[in-house]
Formats: C-alpha cells, sequence, structure tokens
C-alpha cells in the first residue's frame, strides 16, 4: 500500500518545479546560543492542604510586552525558514497528492488551512519527503508510516506543553510573575532553550530505542518462557504476544483531597506524584506507560520487577508527608501493545485488583503469586477468593517485603 502519487490525482505540474527547487535550496539552519543555568523548577509550597504559600503575581518587575517581530523572529527559528509555500506546493514538491499530504500533516496533529494560505516552508517539504520516501522504498507500508506520524505528532505535542507548564510554573514560583506574564517572558527567553531542548530530545530518544532494542533482542523469549510458569495455554490473555508484568498505583481520597486545593497547589500534588512514579518504576528497571490523574499505569519485563516496583511505590506514598497513600496492583501475564499504550485481560484484571487493594497495600492474583512464591524477598498472603466483573472468581493476595531492600533511590 503506497501514497497516492501526485500525477495520478491530476495536480498542476508547475508547483513540482518550484517545489522541487524549494528542496534543493533548504539547508539546516543552526540553533540558538547554548542557554544559561536556570534555577530548580521544582519548590513545594508549604501547605499542601489547602493551597498556601506565596502569591502570585507579586513582581515588581515591568510587564513584558510583545510585538510583532519578535514572535516573526522566534518562528523563523522555531521552523527553521521562512513560511513561503502552499499545501501544494510540497505535496507537489514531494510527489505526492494533496490528499496524501494531509493525511499525513493530520497524523501530525496540524490544523486545516486553505489552499491558498502560505503556512509552510522548506523543512516542511523535507520532512515530508522523508517520510514518503520510507514508502516508496518499501520500508513501512503507508497505514505503518502513518501510524509512526501521529505518534511522533501526540508525544511531541504533549511533551510542549508539559516543557511550557513546567517553565511558567517555575517564573511564577521564583520570580513572583503573574501566570500571564509568565508565558510572555517565556517567549522571550525561548531563543536560548530551544536548541538544549531540542539536543535532549534526540539524546533521550537515541537511549529510549537503544533499550528497545536491547528488550527485543536479550528479553523476549526469556520473559515469554517464564511467563508459561503454572499456565495451562487456556488462560485469557494466552492469544496475546507480550509477557509482562502490569502494575497500578492510584492515589487515595484523590478527589476529595483535591477539592481541599487551590490550581497551584493540585498541580503540585500531581507533579510530585508523577515524579516519584516516574522514578520508581525507572530505577526498578520498569516503563511507566500512562498516568491518568491520579492513578500510574507501568509495565516490567520479568514479575520479581514488577513486584519490587510495586513494593516501592506503596512505600513511597505511604511515607510521603505530602501525598496520600496509594492502591496498588501487579499482574504477570500477556499484553497487546499498540499507540504506546497496553491492552488485554491482564491490564483489566491489574485495574480490578487495585480496585479491592487497602491503602498502602500491593495485591496480586494468585497465578502472580505462584510466580513470585519461592522467591524469598517477597511475602504472600492470599485472601478469601472474590468476584470480580469479568473475570469471575479471583483470589487476592496481599505481596510484602521478605528479605533484602528493595529499590534504592540514590
Amino acid at each position: 500500500m503506497t501514497f497516492e502519487d501526485r500525477r495520478e490525482a491530476g495536480q498542476p505540474a508547475n508547483h513540482e518545479d518550484a517545489a522541487g527547487e524549494a528542496i534543493r535550496a533548504s539547508s539546516d539552519t543552526g540553533g540558538a546560543a547554548d542557554a544559561t543555568a536556570s534555577k530548580p523548577v521544582w519548590q513545594l509550597l508549604p501547605d499542601m492542604a489547602t493551597g498556601g504559600g506565596p502569591e502570585s503575581g507579586a513582581s515588581n518587575a515591568a510587564p513584558i510586552e510583545l510585538d510583532r517581530e519578535t514572535i516573526r523572529r522566534l518562528e523563523r527559528e522555531l521552523l527553521g525558514a521562512e513560511r513561503t509555500l502552499k499545501r501544494r506546493d510540497i505535496a507537489a514538491g514531494a510527489g505526492v497528492s494533496l490528499l496524501s499530504a494531509r493525511k499525513l500533516w493530520r497524523a501530525m496533529g496540524f490544523p486545516n488551512i486553505g489552499d491558498d494560505d502560505i503556512a509552510f516552508t522548506q523543512k516542511d517539504l523535507g520532512a515530508l519527503t522523508t517520510i514518503i520516501d520510507l514508502v516508496r522504498q518499501e520500508q513501512l507500508t503507508e497505514d505503518a508510516a502513518i501510524s509512526i506520524t501521529r505518534a511522533v505528532g501526540q508525544m511531541t505535542d504533549r511533551m510542549v506543553v508539559w516543557q511550557i507548564e513546567a517553565i511558567v510554573e517555575e517564573m511564577v514560583a521564583q520570580r513572583g510573575l503573574s501566570d500571564a506574564d509568565a508565558r510572555k517572558t517565556l517567549v522571550s527567553e525561548l531563543p536560548d532553550l530551544i536548541e538544549p531542548l531540542e539536543k535532549t530530545l534526540v539524546y533521550a530518544w537515541r537511549r529510549q530505542m537503544n533499550a528497545a532494542v536491547q528488550r527485543l533482542a536479550l528479553r523476549a523469549e526469556s520473559g515469554l518462557a517464564a511467563s508459561e510458569t503454572g499456565r495451562d495455554g487456556d488462560e485469557q490473555d494466552a492469544p496475546l504476544p507480550l509477557a509482562r508484568a502490569v502494575g497500578f498505583a492510584d492515589l487515595v481520597s484523590y478527589t476529595s483531597l483535591s477539592r481541599q486545593m487551590n490550581e497551584r497547589t493540585l498541580a503540585q500534588l500531581v507533579q510530585r506524584f508523577e515524579n516519584k512514579s516516574a522514578e520508581i518504576i525507572s530505577v526498578g528497571g520498569g516503563r511507566l506507560v500512562k498516568t491518568i490523574g491520579d492513578e500510574v499505569l507501568y509495565i516490567a519485563e520479568s514479575p520479581e520487577a514488577g513486584a519490587e516496583i510495586s513494593l516501592a511505590l506503596a512505600k513511597a506514598f505511604s511515607e510521603d508527608e505530602f501525598l496520600p497513600a496509594a492502591r496498588c496492583s501487579l499482574v504477570w501475564g500477556r499484553v497487546l501493545s499498540r499507540l504506546g499504550d497496553i491492552y488485554g485481560p491482564t491490564v483489566n484484571l491489574a485495574a480490578r485488583l487495585t480496585a479491592l487493594a487497602d491503602p498502602g497495600e500491593v495485591l496480586v492474583d494468585s497465578g502472580t503469586a505462584a510466580t513470585l512464591a519461592a522467591n524469598e524477598r517477597f511475602v504472600l498472603t492470599p485472601h478469601e477468593p472474590r468476584q470480580v466483573r469479568g473475570f469471575g472468581e479471583v483470589q487476592p493476595v496481599t505481596l510484602a517485603r521478605g528479605t533484602g531492600t528493595g529499590i534504592v533511590l540514590d
């Protein structure tokens, strides 16, 4: 399956000449100067429950005024060139129909634009050509190219929003600016941050890709073999390809607690929860799949690693003076990984067990307990079977610390 060729769509050939020349003329632009060291982003307010702390907007500095030329210079630096091309120019230069180009732009998350809008640069032309060439060279199908492009668009969109909000929060807390003035200030200071943020992104992507390669090459077969322990092949998750430990951690009384907080303290609670969860999961060798408000979903490639992460999360939140305790669960089984998320009965069962757990407790199912039973690092205490929606009768088992110190954060 390939993208529709531009000539088949009947687009004028003169666009191709102009856009092709633009491709040949395109060149990389350098980044901004090295950024100066920034102040710490995180500073916990003194009263998480009542929302006490310094008032925002207390700065005596003159308000930042942004003119059109400032915005235009920043746009040129971010986009790498001036906007000189229309969408038909881009499609023609890449040698595909406008329909095919629009599929990729929509997957990337770009808004619709009109035929006469000069919205694109030579960099856009090169990027579209790069993706199209992967399909032409049969390295990817069209469906795969669109899926990968959508992943890039969604992840970078969330990443950019996250980064902006983190910097704005720092400016409000450390400089005493109002939220509106902090956002204006960020626009004026962003040129010094573009290059280091971009380098960090590329570095992290390469490290994450290498970690994924290691998992593919070294652990896939051993993980699948381990997942067969105590199974007869008739389990609900049997057809799924990946053996993983799936865990949830859910903050207790988050809804009622959040009602007592203002916007800033609630944001800090969520950030503290996510930061601590991500750190423990990473150090424990797992992967944070996603956070959903007061809940975190993670995976690990062995039941032992998943158990250590679960115990560390339960302990950390129980001992944190600002965060409420968490209900935790862990299930070892098979999952389907798609769109950066995981699916299947294993995930659903772990979610159900979380709801059954007491604050500070980790629950596993009987199959996971059997896998961990011979390991002296863990103590397993079975409970009476419970009726669980979608699974029938399930025996919850409390997982507790046995020997050893567990995950240590340095």
